[in-house]
């Protein structure tokens, strides 16, 4: 693998931590700038919102730029919000701050996703994804933790420098190994980028990300009360229990990756079916202290297998503007992270119990594998086979064999 993958994971890391590290400084934001933590818990919020936000836009203003330009540009944009959080003197300056933290996150994984398939051979696309999102799988196993662990004993302000100094790290990085040549994105102009998310496909695959990863939110969200109130642990042991997630998340991605490359929609629907069967089994599983250790890894494994395939296919399905889709693809996991949080907490509130939300996430996932079902029935609707030859609506003759090979896969 390329080294410049390494830089992408770098970058990645520093997203992931800044993005999950929020949860764990709540009360020290809260008590330092005098607010609830229902209202630092806005902080999150804002976040997410720069996300869905940024992602499809920055990635279709920057359409005609250097790709390795884009990145180092969001990576610069992404040291900016994260230096002005460390010295936000109220609330609303933190707020804000935060919002523009998440603007470039989207982009920075779409572009980057985009650049990491372009570095490597056909049959290793799926690994090349997986490479860089290996950062921010592993930031919630010792990013988090040690950003957490930073804020509680130099305060929440010393979390965000140092999340600062990761970002001028993974600039440095950028502009060392990415490569200059063959980086600019097709000059299909802003009109063009958007036209390709017109595309029914493109937006199968997204709400197959929406589903999917709203079923893993919809538990993940609540998990600490899963692990102290069902299964008896103290809540000094949750921290190393959401290390535990990031660990089968890493292994899922990792899997996903290469299996992705040898069957991408085997590898989603495996993986979609797999966290049906671990959030159904969720309820049994918190029932007793190992087992509930060993549900976390699981979740964050059956999870994340999906995540090569899932950006690689809203890529394939909008060719002419890969970066713009698989930003969009971002935004679609934070609107699932919000989604599922969302549905989990009506569970709750509904009084069906402290693992109801698993139970909801279960079927979410149901939903996604039938998202995913709707999307593999109109590919094979939209190509059909004519005397012998392929023939895609809109896909030109020398492309035909692609379309053939997208279609078993």
């Amino acid at each position: 693998m390329p080294l410049a993958l390494l830089a992408l994971a770098v970058g990645a890391f520093g997203i992931g931590t800044t993005e999950f590290v929020m949860m764990g400084l709540l009360p020290d934001v809260a008590d330092d700038l005098g607010i609830s933590i229902p209202t630092a818990g806005h902080l999150v919020s804002a976040y997410a919102i720069g996300v869905v936000i940024g992602a499809p836009l920055l990635a279709a203003v920057t359409a005609r730029m250097s790709r390795r330009k884009v990145l180092i540009g969001l990576m610069v944009l992404f040291v900016v919000g994260n230096t002005l959080s460390a010295f936000a003197p109220d609330h609303n300056s933190l707020l804000a701050a935060r919002f523009l933290s998440g603007l470039p996150h989207g982009a920075f994984f779409g572009v980057g996703a985009v650049v990491a398939t372009g570095l490597v051979p056909a049959e290793r696309k799926a690994r090349a994804v997986s490479m860089m999102f290996l950062g921010l799988t592993v930031a919630n196993i010792a990013g988090v933790p040690a950003a957490t662990l930073v804020g509680q004993n130099f305060g929440w302000r010393a979390t965000f420098l140092g999340v600062s100094v990761i970002g001028l790290v993974a600039i440095a990085s950028l502009a060392l190994v990415l490569p200059r040549d063959g980086s600019h994105a097709p000059a299909a102009g802003l009109r063009g980028e958007l036209a390709a998310l017109k595309s029914l496909p493109v937006w199968l695959a997204l709400g197959t990300t929406v589903a999917g990863f709203g079923a893993l939110f919809s538990a993940y969200s609540y998990i600490t009360p899963m692990l102290t109130d069902s299964a008896g642990y103290a809540d000094s042991s949750v921290t190393l229990l959401l290390a535990l997630f990031g660990v089968g998340a890493t292994i899922g991605n990792l899997l996903g990756g290469r299996l992705a490359d040898r069957s991408m929609r085997g590898t989603l629907f495996g993986g979609l079916v797999s966290l049906v069967a671990v959030l159904a089994l969720f309820p049994v599983l918190m029932g007793t202290a190992w087992s509930a250790a060993l549900a976390v890894v699981l979740l964050g494994m059956a999870a994340f297998v999906t995540s090569s395939p899932l950006l690689l296919m809203v890529m394939e399905k909008a060719a002419s503007a890969p970066s713009l889709a698989s930003s969009a693809n971002q935004a679609a996991f934070n609107l699932a992270n919000a989604g599922g949080a969302w549905i989990g907490g009506l569970t709750l509130a509904a009084g069906f119990g402290t693992t109801s939300p698993a139970v909801a996430g279960a079927g979410l996932a149901v939903l996604g594998l039938g998202v995913a079902a709707v999307a593999y029935v109109v590919d094979r609707r939209r190509v059909t086979v004519r005397g012998g030859r392929v023939v895609a609506g809109g896909v030109p003759r020398r492309a035909e064999s692609e379309a053939e090979a997208a279609v078993r896969r």
